[in-house]
């Protein structure tokens, strides 16, 4: 390891689209992330590796595709013997943090296997009181599940509560056990932003930083937010900082399914039947993405707001690592688990549709003296990329075990690219939700395990993803040679945990 390393400070945000930072939408405001993204690249062909959480989240501290970190969907728990990019740096002296969202283990436990993120143990709070680690290489946690009111909350943040003040905490969330025909609230939360896990993530964040900088100890933090993903629910003021009339209202375009999979059509109807893809647990998005445009357009503003909120509390960390006199030798990385639909392509939240709403990233670095300031770069980007680049960074080695690519001469400016392509994943077995996508510079193919139909579109030409090649004569020539580059592709990136070093 290098004299003096970079601190390494890792922010995420939950289920956020790529186009919901200032830099891009004038119809939203984030000045913190704006102030980071004037300091620093933005990288606007970043994607996740799997558009759910949990694999995502998997693939970012192991450098793994979730096809062999084995956390293959939600539901599914990380194995515990699975190498991190955490445990490394442990052992080079580092202080490492998790704090907020976790969602590497399920909501049950499997036998055999004890999962500590199930509602029965977030709720027992005299565990979390002494457990805070270790935790997948991460020698500190404080962390809680669910989303704004979800009956998941508890653990650290739960704690959090009552040392504020709010014993009565529970009368905010949902109840559990579940109570039938309890509707959850909708857009304005009655919970003080005081109390908010957005600002106790922050706060929890900065403790982190504090405690590092008394010990003298170099820092990998995971500040790890929850919002935006819905329900769309927000203390005040926020929940009104938008009006829900100046919001962009995207909109499904006719026609644009008549090229796609069949699954595509049923989502705009009233009532459809999408008995052949259940599975037991059921495939995020498989039902009617019809929604009346007022409640729509009140969903996405509530969604910025939920946004901005976090922006503010992005805010104070940033300017923690400033008064801490920390912010030089820190490398910051901003980035989300997955993308969102806010009603482009006339789908909602998290289907399993591979448009680039779903499987880009927002994406910024800044890391002063080496990351150039003030940049946009649209050199492809992977979660599977940021554990090797952050142990390089550090001057560590990178496991052959880890299957992402060194980006930090990139991050730096010193080389235009890493890759050529991105994969993304995504199996919800046992159903047709098993499929696959390649992209490129300029084209994406997405391809179904044991189905004939697939998509290619051409993102150069093409850019708002209405025209489906598939199947399309003019283009037979460009799909073998997208299924070539894809093969390749899958080839490449098996990984080598243990060179070969004798001939026998």
């Amino acid at each position: 390891m290098m004299p003096n390393p970079p601190n390494i400070l890792l922010i995420t945000s939950d289920q956020q689209h790529y186009d919901t930072l200032g830099v891009t939408n004038p119809h939203i405001r984030t000045p913190a992330l704006d102030g980071l993204a004037a300091q620093g690249v933005r990288f606007d062909r970043a994607y996740c590796s799997n558009p759910t959480c949990s694999p995502s989240r998997a693939s970012i501290i192991t450098g793994l595709y979730p096809a062999w970190h084995h956390c293959w969907t939600i539901g599914v728990k990380l194995p515990e013997d699975v190498p991190t990019v955490g445990e490394i740096f442990q052992r080079e002296g580092y202080l490492t943090a998790l704090i907020g969202k976790a969602h590497l283990q399920p909501t049950r436990s499997a036998e055999g296997s004890e999962s500590i993120e199930t509602p029965e143990k977030l709720r027992d709070l005299d565990f979390w009181r002494t457990f805070h680690g270790p935790f997948y290489g991460f020698e500190h946690l404080e962390m809680t599940r669910g989303h704004t009111d979800e009956y998941m909350a508890g653990a650290h943040y739960a704690i959090w509560m009552e040392e504020k003040g709010l014993a009565n905490w529970r009368d905010y969330f949902r109840k559990w056990p579940r109570v039938e025909g309890e509707k959850p609230r909708r857009h304005k939360w009655d919970l003080p932003e005081e109390f908010h896990y957005t600002p106790w993530t922050a706060e929890r964040t900065i403790a982190q930083i504090e405690r590092a900088r008394r010990e003298r100890r170099p820092f990998f933090i995971w500040s790890s937010f929850h919002d935006p993903h819905p329900s769309y629910l927000v203390p005040e003021p926020w929940d009104t900082m938008y009006d829900p009339a100046d919001v962009p209202y995207p909109k499904h375009t006719p026609g644009e399914f008549d090229r796609m999979p069949p699954h595509f059509a049923l989502t705009q109807e009233a009532h459809p039947d999408f008995s052949e893809y259940r599975e037991t647990f059921g495939a995020h998005g498989f039902h009617s993405h019809l929604v009346d445009e007022k409640l729509m357009r009140k969903n996405i503003a509530v969604y910025y707001g939920m946004v901005s909120l976090m922006d503010k509390c992005i805010g104070r960390i940033l300017d923690a690592l400033e008064r801490l006199g920390a912010a030089d030798d820190t490398l910051v990385l901003f980035t989300t688990d997955h993308g969102h639909f806010l009603g482009q392509h006339g789908l909602v939240a998290k289907p399993a549709f591979h448009y680039e709403d779903m499987l880009r990233t927002p994406m910024l670095v800044r890391w002063r003296g080496r990351v150039p300031a003030g940049e946009v770069s649209s050199a492809l980007q992977s979660q599977v990329d940021f554990a090797p680049t952050f142990l390089s960074a550090c001057g560590l080695p990178v496991p052959g075990l880890m299957q992402g690519v060194d980006q930090l001469p990139v991050w730096t400016g010193a080389a235009d690219r890493a890759r050529d392509h991105v994969i993304v994943e995504n199996r919800h077995e046992p159903t047709t939700v098993h499929l696959r996508t390649y992209i490129d510079d300029r084209y994406k193919i997405t391809v179904y395990r044991d189905r004939p139909w697939g998509e290619i579109f051409d993102l150069q030409a093409d850019p708002g993803e209405l025209v489906n090649l598939w199947d399309a004569p003019e283009a037979a020539a460009l799909k073998t040679q997208l299924l070539h580059r894809f093969v390749l592709a899958e080839l490449r990136r098996e990984p080598t945990r243990m060179p070969r070093v004798s001939g026998a």
